[in-house]
């Protein structure tokens, strides 16, 4: 039974993947292969990358100046992180 590969072992062998293709020394049969296998890595990160996303809250101050929580999502609309100043 395979191990599941972590985040960073499956962005290593992206970085392995892109490197063999830029080298150019790949037969085609081989580069098709490694640019499907790089696609599919990819796509795991990528998602891997919006689970965390979701995850993520930050520490914000309200009108009042209270620290509350929230979603990484409404940060990215313009909220500024507690350690930045707040709102």
């Amino acid at each position: 039974m395979e191990k599941e590969m972590t985040f960073e072992e499956r962005l290593a062998q992206v970085e392995t993947i892109a490197a063999q293709l830029e080298e150019g020394k790949l037969g085609l049969e081989d580069s098709m292969k490694k640019y499907e296998l790089g696609v599919q890595l990819l796509s795991a990160l990528e998602k891997e990358l919006g689970s965390a996303k979701q995850r993520l809250s930050m520490i914000q101050r309200d009108a009042s100046g209270q620290p509350e929580e929230v979603p990484a999502m409404e940060v990215e609309k313009g909220f500024i992180p507690v350690e930045n100043g707040g709102i």
